[in-house]
């Protein structure tokens, strides 16, 4: 049956004249919260928002348990009670009432989670009276709602949503409602080998089938808030999956980026291995070049002093021509005459000497011109060494380079991996080497035209 509620009552603050105090300490207290605690923790956040739609102050609530209490539509709470037998079968003294006491426990265990939108807040079992008995009180709320607060107190749509539809003037929901738990009940005490005897009842029971139609409709009820949750795992996935798909895209474009980048990179690599290789030959040819040079120089060198020793020599031979006595003109005898002196002793003299100064001049224009020779030989050879030399520095500098390209290359492998770098340049040999068989027929093409 439904009651009026006393919480005060069921807490026993005080003792009706049909309850036995000494016994009051047999009672089961489940719960025992304010209700106006509840109230704040079930409509608060609604009541915010709601409040702060309105324009008018005179439409604001301050109070929403107030504001229920004072109104017409809907109750603060509500109470059901619930009792197996009465004293003369379930007497609380009696093993048969310690079994209802028992039942009615089972039975209170599960209330709260399979009936969600019915706030438990006080809930009692009364071992102190004639018949163990249980009240529960509870607020009935619901939430999405679009007029007023999205989550209010209403007995039916509470109902609603636990799979109660109304229908006809005596099925209501609440009727439902109360013969699926006075079935439940039932159930709990089938287990214990008793029977419900529906005698006296003030309402019309369900019948079996239409209890398990209503049971269906919970499932159905439940299955929609299922679906309904799937629904919104569902678009969180695709929204995952599209933010995937983007992130995914992006990663793809800088791959691309990469491998483009790799390709270039293998590809100046390529060229300056071969030009290094170029460099690396053309460097040890100069410097065999410079080699040569160098001993050519020496050889020069070696002339040159020979000429120096020449001159020397040179210079040696006319102090000769200072101080030998051939090379002297003789005094004329006593008895000589100038033209005898002139024939014997002079001319041949002077021919002698006419013929050295011809060698000698001679050799001076041989030697000059050699030492011409010789200078603008060494000039050359040193102009290029100087250019040889210059070229192996812009060689090396080129090298350096080129090894710093190979060594960012390096990095890159180890960034990306050795295979991957390695995979990226086969496909790009091989786009290349398409690239040139698309233009090889192309050429062919126009020349036989």
């Amino acid at each position: 049956m439904t009651g009026k509620g006393s919480v005060n009552h069921n807490s026993r603050k005080f003792h009706a004249k049909n309850t036995d105090p000494e016994r009051s300490f047999l009672n089961v207290e489940y719960c025992n919260e304010n209700i106006k605690d509840i109230y704040h923790e079930l409509f608060d956040e609604a009541l915010a928002r709601y409040n702060e739609k309105q324009t008018r102050s005179d439409r604001r609530i301050d109070d929403y348990y107030e504001k229920i209490c004072s109104g017409k539509q809907e109750k603060p709470f509500h109470e059901i009670i619930l009792q197996i037998g009465n004293k003369d079968d379930m007497g609380a003294k009696t093993e048969d009432g310690q079994l209802a006491a028992k039942i009615l426990d089972k039975y209170m265990q599960d209330f709260q989670q399979r009936n969600p939108t019915l706030r438990v807040f006080s809930a009692y079992l009364h071992m102190d009276e004639a018949t163990p008995h249980l009240h529960i009180d509870f607020i009935p709320y619901t939430t999405g709602s679009k007029r007023g607060l999205e989550t209010r107190v209403s007995l039916k749509k509470a109902l609603a949503e636990l799979g109660f539809k109304g229908g006809t003037r005596s099925e209501t929901e609440r009727n439902q409602w109360v013969a699926a738990e006075k079935e439940r009940l039932a159930d709990i005490m089938l287990k214990y080998d008793i029977e419900w005897e529906k005698k006296g009842t003030h309402e019309k029971h369900l019948s079996v089938l239409d209890f398990e139609k209503k049971e269906r409709q919970k499932e159905v009820a439940e299955l929609e808030q299922t679906i309904s949750g799937s629904k919104k795992e569902l678009s969180n996935i695709l929204h995952q999956q599209i933010a995937a798909g983007q992130e995914t895209e992006q990663i793809r474009k800088e791959g691309e980026a990469i491998r483009q980048e790799v390709s270039e990179l293998t590809a100046t690599n390529h060229l300056l291995k071969e030009q290094t290789e170029t460099l690396t030959g053309d460097k040890e040819k100069l410097l065999s070049e410079n080699e040569k040079l160098e001993k050519q120089q020496k050889k020069l060198q070696q002339e040159i002093n020979k000429m120096v020793q020449s001159k020397e020599v040179m210079e040696r031979n006319i102090h000769a021509y200072d101080e030998d006595v051939k090379w002297q003109l003789a005094e004329p005898g006593a008895l000589m005459s100038a033209k005898a002196y002139r024939d014997k002793k002079a001319l041949p003299l002077v021919e002698k000497l006419k013929e050295v100064v011809k060698n000698l001049t001679i050799k001076c224009v041989q030697l000059a011109e050699q030492s011409k020779k010789l200078t603008a030989k060494v000039d050359g050879q040193q102009k290029q060494i100087s250019r040889l030399t210059d070229k192996v520095m812009e060689q090396s500098d080129t090298i350096d380079r080129l090894q710093e390209k190979a060594t960012d290359l390096g990095r890159l492998e180890r960034h990306l991996g050795r295979e991957q770098v390695q995979s990226i340049v086969e496909r790009s040999k091989a786009i290349e080497q398409a690239e040139r068989a698309i233009k090889r027929p192309k050429r062919a093409f126009e020349l036989s035209r």
